[in-house]
Protein backbone atom coordinates (compact mmCIF):
# COMPACT_ATOMS: atom_id res chain seq x y z
CA UNK A 1 0.00 0.00 0.00
CA UNK A 2 1.61 3.39 -0.89
CA UNK A 3 1.93 6.32 1.55
CA UNK A 4 -0.42 9.14 1.00
CA UNK A 5 0.84 11.08 4.04
CA UNK A 6 1.95 14.11 2.06
CA UNK A 7 -1.31 14.29 0.18
CA UNK A 8 -3.35 13.89 2.56
CA UNK A 9 -1.75 16.71 4.80
CA UNK A 10 -1.53 18.66 1.44
CA UNK A 11 -5.29 18.23 0.58
CA UNK A 12 -6.34 19.41 4.18
CA UNK A 13 -4.29 22.40 4.85
CA UNK A 14 -5.96 23.42 1.39
CA UNK A 15 -9.58 22.85 2.47
CA UNK A 16 -8.65 24.50 6.36
CA UNK A 17 -7.47 27.75 4.13
CA UNK A 18 -10.47 27.50 1.92
CA UNK A 19 -12.68 27.10 5.37
CA UNK A 20 -10.44 29.76 7.01
CA UNK A 21 -10.60 32.72 4.01
CA UNK A 22 -14.43 32.31 4.19
CA UNK A 23 -14.52 32.87 8.13
CA UNK A 24 -16.23 29.39 8.78
CA UNK A 25 -15.31 27.78 12.01
CA UNK A 26 -15.94 24.06 12.01
CA UNK A 27 -18.99 23.94 13.66
CA UNK A 28 -20.21 26.33 10.74
CA UNK A 29 -18.68 24.10 7.89
CA UNK A 30 -20.64 20.99 9.83
CA UNK A 31 -24.46 22.66 9.87
CA UNK A 32 -24.05 23.50 6.52
CA UNK A 33 -23.50 19.47 5.42
CA UNK A 34 -23.48 16.12 6.36
CA UNK A 35 -20.74 15.39 7.76
CA UNK A 36 -19.11 15.77 11.36
CA UNK A 37 -17.09 18.60 13.10
CA UNK A 38 -14.69 16.15 14.48
CA UNK A 39 -13.92 14.47 10.41
CA UNK A 40 -13.58 17.56 9.43
CA UNK A 41 -11.28 18.35 11.57
CA UNK A 42 -9.63 14.47 10.60
CA UNK A 43 -9.38 15.71 6.84
CA UNK A 44 -8.04 18.87 7.68
CA UNK A 45 -5.17 16.99 9.81
CA UNK A 46 -4.72 15.10 6.77
CA UNK A 47 -5.64 12.01 9.19
CA UNK A 48 -7.80 10.32 7.04
CA UNK A 49 -8.48 9.42 3.08
CA UNK A 50 -11.67 10.55 1.80
CA UNK A 51 -14.34 8.90 -0.81
CA UNK A 52 -15.58 10.89 -3.49
CA UNK A 53 -19.59 11.81 -1.53
CA UNK A 54 -17.18 13.72 1.05
CA UNK A 55 -15.19 15.70 -1.46
CA UNK A 56 -18.97 16.50 -2.95
CA UNK A 57 -20.16 17.78 0.92
CA UNK A 58 -17.38 19.28 1.68
CA UNK A 59 -17.72 21.50 -1.22
CA UNK A 60 -21.57 22.17 0.26
CA UNK A 61 -20.58 22.85 3.61
CA UNK A 62 -18.01 25.55 1.87
CA UNK A 63 -20.31 26.92 -0.52
CA UNK A 64 -17.59 26.24 -3.12
CA UNK A 65 -17.46 23.82 -6.51
CA UNK A 66 -16.36 20.36 -5.60
CA UNK A 67 -13.54 20.77 -8.51
CA UNK A 68 -12.15 23.30 -6.35
CA UNK A 69 -11.32 21.28 -3.40
CA UNK A 70 -8.91 19.19 -5.88
CA UNK A 71 -6.74 22.32 -6.84
CA UNK A 72 -3.84 22.42 -5.06
CA UNK A 73 -0.58 21.61 -5.07
CA UNK A 74 1.46 18.96 -3.10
Amino acid sequence: MKDYTVLKASFGLHIKKIRESKGYSLIEVDQRCDLDESNISKIENGKVNIQLSTIFELAKGLGIEPKELLDFKI
